[in-house]
């Protein structure tokens, strides 16, 4: 369980799936002192996603052009490509980025499929009496399913779980686990079913596996 030690301040943030329409969002409260490690697992969860790949944080947009900005990683033994500049996310608090109404940092989870989010601060609040953070408020939308190919891979298979007649439907139904198509539905999100993992069991839960690597 999360402490219920008060914290100076709670961020109101609103995580964006970018790309997705129409959007697929989150809303949740966090400790302004929580590091950006624990911001990860709290996406994760309040998204849906299952941690299955690597990620980062961006302080700017890494889409715009000659854009200046600070990676937020999770030091990686086996990768020395230039990541000595990156900032260390078990470290980094959230208060030193997300400082006033409209901060913004940006957050890929997985390489590959490149779910670029965009993480942005609404309010900041007092903290409420017997509340744990993080805690889950708001939301649209299912997740996408894990490895499915990005935005458009997305889009893809929505098409073709809408359309019983297309050659790629039985095929999608069984990647999926189903038996019927109206069983995954992309409208569906209960707040009421995120459950928020203690983010320092899954730091040494990392951790382990890296040892293991």
């Amino acid at each position: 369980m999360h402490s219920m030690q008060k914290p100076s301040s709670i961020l109101q943030l609103k995580i964006t799936l970018i790309g997705s329409t129409p959007h697929i969002w989150r809303k949740i409260l966090v400790r302004k002192d929580e590091t950006f490690f624990a911001l990860h697992v709290a996406i994760q969860d309040a998204m849906g996603w299952q941690d299955s790949h690597l990620h980062h944080f961006f302080t700017a947009s890494p889409y715009k052009r000659n854009a200046k900005y600070q990676r937020i990683s999770h030091p990686m033994p086996t990768m020395n490509e230039g990541d000595e500049e990156d900032l260390d996310e078990r470290e980094i608090k959230l208060s030193e980025w997300l400082h006033a109404p409209k901060s913004t940092v940006f957050y890929e989870y997985d390489f590959g499929d490149s779910w670029m989010h965009e993480v942005k601060l609404g309010e900041i609040l007092p903290p409420e009496p017997h509340t744990t953070y993080p805690t889950p408020i708001d939301g649209v939308r299912a997740c996408p399913p894990e490895d499915c190919g990005g935005i458009g891979g997305y889009g893809h298979l929505l098409q073709v779980l809408a359309d019983p007649k297309d050659e790629e439907h039985t095929d999608m139904l069984e990647w999926l686990g189903l038996d019927d198509a109206r069983d995954f539905d992309p409208e569906g999100f209960d707040k009421d079913a995120v459950e928020f993992q203690d983010p320092k069991q899954r730091l040494q839960e990392i951790e382990k596996d890296m040892e293991e690597m």
